[in-house]
């Protein structure tokens, strides 16, 4: 349905999905006879593979369809997919097959996928009276439709300031190529990451990285007061009905971290941790704003401009100089090499139609035995660049999971710079976002080849799943990986020395990240330990700014246009406790190369490979021969600390 013309085709898929997945839970409530592995696991494991698999395609027709009427119909298709999903996990016959097959003979794969389905039954509230089982719908209806209208309202701000000409001094020639004046001799910028991220890095104006920050920050205000306020009351009030103190305790008792006060100790010990170097990246930099613009204060409009003018300064690096050796297809053929590298995959064309000319699309085949050579493993698209009403950030879409001998496919949905040197250079953190996203999908990939739907893939605990991608992250600080694809228009590769600037600058402002990101974190907990605050901007503001070390200012929105409030509820900590995690990977590869076959192929098929079949930590132990550890994080951290 890519190339569907309108509305009506997508609305058509929604309605012969949903009927097929009545027919099927309906088929199941009636079975009778022995509830076995082999009839009644199946036949739910292939109804979960048309619910997920439809779920992953009509997201991805909200993100990108280039209507707001076809964008829609993808959105509500989700949230009646939803809504299926409640009414399938509280149907007390289904409960009841499930719950009688006895697993005892079967391998521990099956044994683990039968006892988490249980446990979810169990969790959504199965066991409670009819009248509270249809309260619980209703409360799950009311929790989608808030969350679909949260992001639509995020994805259609089309908020802008206008500047003149002279105040964007400072800005790089393919930036200001790419802004051309309009007919009223103003430049218009967006809250879209190409305009902000350049803006707030580069401009030496502090009026227009003031008025864009304060712009970008309240991008979906105040529409989506009202649709937090709705989600966070309905979350409350389903996780008393099902006899949880409040939704945190909820959400989290299916994950690595199990409870609100280990998410909230994780969150403090990564913020001490970072305590010493954050407090040294602001030394440095009030040290610099004195220097560049005596009696100024260091505040969040200004912040990354100063960081800029300390990397050339203190690490006689120029981000504009980096940003010379990379544009969007030579990072993307750069990616894909490294991945081909790594774990002995083609990346290949694949001919398909698309929504957008944009649009790239790529299939991966296997080159060793692991699935068999020349095996087909997964299929994905690029939509790489921004474009009117479409999903704002970066992120994976598991359109469907490889299960068997079937191929995944997957789409990468971004906002990157579009064109060559004249108007798509791209920073180097788009090339880490880049990596970052592709990682996910690899991991949807080459977790494939299962015999369960709900173990392939991205399968694992929801707070372990962005720890492949940010282990990934470091192989853009390599330069054998860089020397590869990084070249300036001139075609010359990339300067080892340039390199090695990037590689002593790097961990120069991470405590100060890693402190605004455990404020983010005890944000995204704190909204779900009850009903929504009084004043849900005032709250946001409080509990970010506990970490922070640059607040955020009063009559800024950011909750508003914070998405993963939706996606990930009270688990934002996902971010802090994966990066602990994939530091801890990593040193593997620190210790035997970043290319040495046998590591890359032994977490190939021990962590991505082994999709949701044994609990992630056991994958990661597997990988590492050891338990998960914080001491390489914590080492990354003092490496801030010690920045010069």
């Amino acid at each position: 349905m890519a190339d569907a013309a309108d509305a009506a085709p997508l609305a058509a898929r929604c309605d012969a999905v949903l009927s097929e997945l009545d027919r099927r839970l309906a088929a199941m409530e009636k079975q009778k006879g022995p509830s076995t592995v082999d009839t009644t696991l199946r036949a739910y494991d292939d109804m979960t593979n048309i619910l997920n698999s439809a779920w992953g395609e009509f997201a991805v027709y909200r993100e990108v369809m280039l209507d707001a009427e076809r964008r829609a119909a993808g959105s509500d298709c989700e949230t009646r997919l939803e809504e299926f999903e409640g009414k399938m996990q509280l149907s007390r016959p289904l409960y009841d097959r499930l719950n009688a097959i006895d697993a005892s003979g079967e391998d521990a794969a099956t044994q683990l996928y039968l006892k988490e389905i249980i446990a979810s039954f169990d969790r959504n509230g199965v066991g409670l009276s009819e009248d509270k089982r249809a309260k619980v719908a209703e409360l799950k209806a009311e929790i989608a439709d808030a969350g679909a209208a949260f992001d639509r309202n995020i994805a259609e701000s089309d908020k802008s300031i206008k500047v003149l000409p002279s105040e964007l001094a400072g800005m790089p020639e393919d930036f200001l190529e790419a802004h051309p004046v309009g007919e009223d001799g103003l430049i218009t910028l967006t809250t879209k990451s190409t305009d902000w991220v350049p803006i707030r890095s580069y401009a030496e104006s502090d009026l227009v990285r003031e008025r864009l920050m304060r712009t970008y920050y309240s991008s979906a205000y105040p529409e989506n007061d009202a649709e937090l306020r709705r989600l966070f009351n309905a979350r409350d009030e389903l996780a008393k009905l099902l006899g949880r103190p409040n939704y945190a305790a909820m959400v989290l008792e299916d994950k690595m971290l199990t409870t609100p006060e280990e998410v909230a100790a994780q969150i403090d010990k990564v913020a001490t941790a970072a305590l010493p170097a954050a407090q040294s990246d602001i030394a440095i930099k009030q040290a610099m704003l004195q220097k560049i613009k005596p009696g100024d204060t260091l505040d969040i409009s200004n912040g990354s401009y100063v960081s800029t003018q300390v990397k050339k300064d203190r690490f006689a690096l120029d981000p504009q100089e980096v940003r010379q050796y990379f544009t969007y297809d030579k990072v993307r053929d750069g990616t894909f090499q490294l991945v081909e590298d790594l774990f002995q995959v083609d990346i290949e064309p694949w001919d398909t139609s698309v929504w957008h000319e944009d649009v790239q699309t790529y299939k991966i085949v296997d080159r060793t035995d692991i699935r068999g050579k020349g095996k087909l493993l997964g299929y994905f698209y690029l939509d790489s660049h921004p474009r009117d009403g479409k999903y704002t950030h970066a992120n994976h879409v598991t359109i469907r999971r490889g299960i068997g001998d079937n191929p995944a496919i997957s789409a990468l949905v971004q906002n990157l710079p579009k064109g060559g040197y004249d108007t798509g250079l791209m920073e180097h953190r788009d090339v880490e976002t880049f990596l970052h996203e592709f990682g996910h999908l690899i991991h949807n990939i080459l977790g494939g080849g299962h015999k369960w739907y709900g173990q392939n893939g991205v399968a694992t605990e929801r707070d372990f799943v962005e720890a492949p991608s940010q282990m990934l992250e470091n192989w853009v600080y390599d330069y054998d990986t860089l020397a590869k694809f990084a070249k300036n228009e001139q075609g010359e590769v990339i300067p080892r020395e340039l390199v090695e600037k990037m590689q002593a600058a790097r961990y120069f402002g991470n405590g100060e990240n890693e402190r605004t990101q455990a404020g983010y974190a005890n944000a995204s907990l704190r909204y779900h330990l009850g009903p929504a605050p009084e004043n849900i901007s005032d709250a946001y503001r409080e509990w970010v700014n506990a970490y922070a070390m640059l607040p955020f200012p009063e009559n800024t929105h950011n909750e508003a246009r914070f998405g993963h409030l939706n996606g990930y509820s009270a688990v934002y900590y996902t971010y802090g406790w994966s990066r602990v995690i994939a530091a801890d990977m990593f040193t593997r590869f620190e210790e035997a190369g970043l290319r040495v076959p046998q590591v890359a192929m032994d977490y190939r098929t021990k962590v991505l490979g082994g999709g949701g079949t044994k609990p992630a930590a056991q994958l990661v132990e597997d990988f590492l021969g050891r338990p998960i550890s914080f001491d390489a994080f914590g080492e990354q951290l003092k490496k801030g600390g010690e920045a010069k």
